[in-house]
């Protein structure tokens, strides 16, 4: 996070002791991102978080992942899953690599409370609400919500409705733009979206318990603990690293005469990849224009489409509202030949769709979970009729 917040109580020099009213002190937690030498945030618990009670290793298996080959696109609809759960045992894998994996999740019950210690964990919400209870406070989350929640964070979703969301676990930590924030670490004038438009938890939350457990994922796979006590005992905490929210619709797009490249829509960065948005907006105006992207190959990145919002099934070879499709490095592709069709009478005009795009800097490979999703020949949706 660019910037400093406080939540409840805390002392007024960081690192100094905090004393309770019977004389015991408040135990100071450190959540630092890159070992000691960037953000972090300064957590006082009423109790030691280290009270471990018991340990075991949890049933998990990691997604089977297999290369892309032979190499083309492929399309994957979710609108068939059904509700199967929580937010942690619900995901289907879609496809990953060494930097990011992705899945969908389709889920109406609480998730146990749950620490990912390899990755931040960023969701992005189609359908649904609910509410993100973690140590730092509360987050409401509803529809077009992108959700960042960094790595090492207790936490849990509260759905109220069926939550129907894409998630990113992804082991570099995702943040703003280099190149939206000033000097400083203020989000700039040109920046399409500002602190403004983030929601920070609310808190303190406390709640009390014993015998608590918390699945912790690791790099060997999961491990369930039991702690003496609840994880949301925090009274108070500052700093600039915790979970935020962002809501797509609060992302002012860059338009312009003639087509602006991706790198105008980007939400998010993290080691080998990006985040864009591409959000109502008016097109491109000048009467040369274009309107649609360029036929391209990605030669350095492979591209990954959500399809949030919007009419794509007469210009995208069938594609539906909540598919998600995945164009490899290497594979040549742009619009679909419906697309093409009266281009120009689009100039100026202004497009309602909503979708959500992931680059990768190292190839994708495929969840093997994913092939149920999968439409079929979609490599030839782009052959003229």
């Amino acid at each position: 996070m660019p910037y400093f917040m406080q939540v409840g109580d805390v002392p007024r020099k960081r690192f100094s002791r905090f004393e309770k009213t019977d004389g015991s002190f408040y135990a100071a937690e450190v959540m630092g991102e890159d070992g000691f030498s960037s953000d972090m945030s300064l957590l006082y618990h009423k109790e030691a978080p280290t009270g471990v009670l018991s340990y075991e290793k949890a049933n998990y298996r990691a997604p089977e992942l297999y290369d892309n080959d032979p190499l083309i696109p492929r399309l994957y609809r979710t609108s068939g899953l059904a509700v199967s759960g929580n937010t942690l045992t619900a995901r289907t894998a879609i496809c990953g690599n060494e930097d990011v994996m992705v899945s969908f999740v389709v889920a109406d019950t609480t998730s146990p409370l749950y620490r990912n210690a390899i990755a931040d964990e960023l969701y992005f919400v189609h359908e649904g609400s609910a509410t993100m209870e973690s140590i730092f406070g509360s987050l409401p989350v509803e529809k077009g919500d992108y959700v960042l929640i960094p790595k090492g964070t207790t936490h849990r979703f509260v759905p109220s409705s069926n939550l129907r969301a894409l998630v990113f676990e992804v082991a570099g930590h995702v943040r703003p733009p280099d190149h939206y924030l000033t000097k400083y670490g203020q989000y700039s004038q040109m920046a399409p979206y500002s602190e403004m438009d983030l929601k920070r938890p609310t808190g303190p939350l406390l709640l009390e318990g014993e015998n608590v457990e918390v699945m912790v994922r690791t790099r060997q796979g999961m491990t369930r603990y039991v702690y003496q006590t609840h994880p949301f005992d925090v009274i108070g905490w500052f700093g600039c690293n915790y979970p935020y929210v962002f809501n797509v619709r609060d992302f002012s797009p860059i338009t312009g005469s003639f087509h602006r490249p991706p790198p105008s829509a980007q939400v998010f960065e993290a080691t080998n990849l990006v985040f864009c948005n591409f959000v109502p907006r008016m097109l491109d105006y000048d009467p040369r224009a274009m309107p649609i992207p360029s036929f391209h190959s990605n030669v350095d990145s492979e591209e990954v489409l959500f399809y949030d919002e919007g009419n794509f099934a007469t210009r995208k070879g069938g594609v539906e509202r909540g598919a998600i499709s995945l164009h490899p490095s290497g594979h040549t592709h742009g619009p679909h030949p419906a697309a093409l069709k009266n281009v120009g009478a689009r100039v100026g005009q202004r497009s309602e769709e909503c979708v959500i795009m992931l680059d990768t800097f190292r190839p994708l490979r495929l969840a093997k979970e994913s092939a149920k999703l999968e439409v079929p020949d979609y490599v030839m949706s782009w052959t003229r009729p």
